[in-house]
């Protein structure tokens, strides 16, 4: 007995398949770091009752990631563990978002050994410059983001600015050519996926 499926039933399933396939082989949406504020310490003991408060200004896609971050760097730097450590408090930083430009300091670990590197870049936030470095540093130098650790960040003046690519945007005459330029419909409503005429281009 054979069975009819419509054509839009067939997309469905074939969306939903895409959707399982991409689960399975691990696809993940785009990644966004914030910056959190994690505070900790060691857990108190008879010997030392009011142990040293430590805190972490770190980059992670969610509180959680943050949270092991921080046990990373503290076990590795004062010999603190989570099972005798405690968390006191994490918080995320938020920024107002205008044009500024910003330096990175970094050390990274390649297939030969660590490097220390200083990165410049220009955007909105600070999470969108932390953003442009991971993407830069998987991209040319292949380097996955758990093998990058920030040592510093700051906000840089223009006349203390070294790469030619964040100076060439401190020319108040600068211009940038519209290069597409395309009608778009009033409401979402008069949207058509099709016209009639080709659309005109020309200012």
């Amino acid at each position: 007995m054979s069975t009819f499926v419509s054509p839009s039933t067939e997309v469905d399933i074939q969306e939903q398949q895409l959707t399982e396939q991409s689960k399975s082989v691990g696809m993940v949406a785009v990644r966004q770091f914030h910056q959190y504020q994690v505070v900790g310490r060691a857990l108190p003991t008879e010997s030392d009752e009011h142990p040293k408060i430590y805190r972490m200004k770190l980059w992670a896609t969610n509180e959680v990631r943050a949270k092991s971050k921080f046990w990373y760097f503290l076990r590795k730097l004062k010999k603190v563990k989570k099972s005798n450590g405690q968390m006191l408090a994490i918080n995320e930083f938020l920024e107002e978002s205008y044009q500024k430009n910003y330096g990175i300091w970094l050390r990274y670990q390649s297939r030969t050994g660590y490097h220390n590197m200083y990165k410049e870049y220009r955007d909105t936030t600070l999470n969108g410059t932390v953003e442009q470095m991971y993407n830069e540093m998987a991209s040319r130098h292949r380097v996955r983001h758990p093998c990058i650790q920030i040592i510093k960040t700051c906000t840089m003046p223009a006349k203390l600015c070294k790469r030619e690519s964040t100076k060439q945007f401190h020319n108040s005459k600068i211009k940038f050519p519209l290069v597409f330029k395309k009608v778009r419909p009033p409401t979402r409503r008069l949207k058509t996926t099709y016209k009639a005429s080709r659309p005109n281009l020309f200012m």
